[in-house]
């Protein structure tokens, strides 16, 4: 299975890890198993590096909050109990700030003849395949922290809510010209040309 470092463009190969607008990551992290999912052919497409850093400040403010708010109410208002919920949530949001890099280096996309394939994921794998004929509507969202570093996630919108995918993480620039092209071509399939 070939990746692709940075994808530009929707037809891009690879080529360098960098360009005007950034990078993505070398390659794409997929499970050791022998009875991993794998599609052999085709160019993955990665999402950025600037996900991580995003993800990891959303998640660390969050775990900031929850430890003030824990220390407040045990430490101040003597409400014990506080202390296991607070505890439990700490740990879990620790755990996802470690592991973080490594998801997002499972995260990418491949444009295939008749279809767009996404995956994501290590341990739990999902591989969805959305057909451009199938597609309704393809969004492209970001808050304030995306806008901040220059990303955006792609939503692809169909007939059957389970097919829905999000691709986060894409550079601005990469997501409209993925928008602009996927649009093009589900219009193309929808009427027959």
């Amino acid at each position: 299975m070939t990746n692709s470092p940075e994808a530009t463009t929707p037809d891009s190969s690879p080529a360098s890890t960098t360009t005007e607008t950034g990078r993505t990551f070398e390659r794409i992290a997929e499970p050791r198993s022998e009875n991993r999912l794998v599609l052999e052919s085709g160019v993955w497409h990665q999402i950025s590096p600037k996900y991580v850093t995003v993800q990891l400040i959303s998640t660390g403010s969050f775990l900031l909050l929850v430890i003030a708010a824990t220390l407040v109410l045990t430490l101040l208002m003597h409400q014990l109990w506080a202390w296991i919920p607070g505890g439990i949530l700490t740990v879990i949001l620790a755990w996802t700030l470690v592991i973080l890099p490594r998801q997002a280096r499972a995260i990418g996309y491949q444009l295939r003849d008749d279809d767009l394939v996404f995956r994501r994921g290590i341990l739990w794998q999902r591989f969805v395949a959305v057909p451009y004929g199938r597609m309704q509507l393809i969004d492209i969202t970001h808050g304030p922290l995306d806008r901040g570093f220059g990303i955006a996630q792609l939503k692809f919108v169909t007939a059957a809510a389970a097919t829905g995918v999000v691709i986060p993480g894409l550079e601005q620039s990469t997501a409209e010209t993925l928008r602009d092209h996927l649009v093009e071509v589900a219009e193309s399939r929808r009427t027959g040309l």
